[in-house]
């Protein structure tokens, strides 16, 4: 993605219009124009106050990932009722094909009793409903994995 790509995506994350980031920057609205087209680049100094302004630091405007924001919209754009059709599994085996094998290799029997019993502690210490508790246990695994914890 290129920068002027970037500072428009983060741009519009941050709900600000390019009237919005010229008044408070105090340069021209023309100027954002040509930023966001590439038309030319910002200097460093006003790279900074950009990052500010949208609330990232300057390395994550340079390398701002729309992907994210792209899938936040796709999945508020589908109702609860069609997520609830969605066949999870088969969508994510698609990009990580593990999904869809390692219960031939894995016995999942000797894993199920430890992972029922954290969703338990956490639903009846917490109380938190069956989804929640294990979007909470995966967050969990995510941060160890990640060696956050």
């Amino acid at each position: 993605m290129s920068l002027g790509s970037s500072l428009y995506h983060a741009r519009k994350k941050s709900g600000l219009s390019q009237e919005n980031v010229a008044e408070k920057l105090g340069i021209s609205r023309q100027t954002i124009s040509k930023w966001e087209t590439d038309d030319t680049l910002p200097d460093i100094r006003q790279s900074k106050r950009l990052a500010v302004l949208y609330h990232m630091t300057l390395d994550e405007l340079i390398e701002y990932d729309f992907d994210e924001q792209q899938a936040q919209q796709m999945i508020d754009s589908v109702s609860e009722e069609a997520q609830a059709k969605i066949d999870w599994n088969k969508v994510w085996s698609k990009k990580y094909p593990v999904l869809s094998t390692y219960h031939q290799k894995v016995r999942i029997d000797d894993y199920a009793p430890v992972f029922r019993e954290m969703l338990t502690r956490l639903r009846v210490e917490y109380g938190y409903n069956n989804t929640n508790a294990l979007l909470v246990l995966k967050d969990i695994l995510a941060r160890v994995w990640k060696g956050q914890m």
